[in-house]
């Protein structure tokens, strides 16, 4: 039972991150939404290895949690306070701030289906029946979110230059 656990946390533990990081911004955050995650599936891992996607039971616990950070922020902050600060990590690249922060505009769904999709190669079929919906309104999240982050990130960029000679007219 241990082993297979192990092996199932090795195949799936990256994913899972990737698509904490897509829902929160925070990589903080969603390592400790995947380690809660995990935790979870180890106390059912019984009832869970018997599962069709045990990947997906994980994926909408941490899309629970996530939704849920206030409950857990007076745990975190006791934990932080008794632990050693980390190891600082390498700053993220400024198309990863930018990216970020246009993700964050945008509504939690067109977030997730973005998420899922991009992140995490899901299919649409596989994100409508990970969430509920239709697949028409998967697609309608999806071109939905890639609007806005284009015209998020269009936003954020620096204007370009003038070219030596441009705009003089003779």
């Amino acid at each position: 039972m241990t082993d297979d656990f192990d092996s199932f946390y090795r195949d799936t533990s990256r994913r899972l991150v990737r698509y904490a990081y897509g829902l929160t911004g925070d990589p903080a955050e969603a390592q400790d939404l995947v380690q809660e995650a995990y935790a979870r599936a180890w106390q059912r891992w019984r009832r869970l290895s018997g599962y069709e996607d045990p990947e997906a039971w994980l994926r909408l616990v941490v899309n629970r949690l996530s939704a849920d950070r206030w409950r857990r922020l007076g745990v975190r902050r006791s934990r932080a306070a008794a632990d050693p600060p980390p190891a600082p990590a390498a700053p993220p690249s400024e198309d990863t701030v930018l990216l970020v922060r246009a993700m964050r505009t945008l509504p939690p769904a067109h977030r997730r289906a973005l998420t899922l999709y991009y992140l995490l190669d899901r299919s649409v079929g596989e994100i409508a029946a990970e969430t509920g919906a239709s697949s028409g309104t998967v697609k309608s999240w999806l071109a939905r979110g890639r609007a806005g982050l284009a015209a998020t990130l269009g936003d954020l960029k620096p204007e370009a230059p003038a070219r030596k000679g441009a705009g003089h007219a003779r």
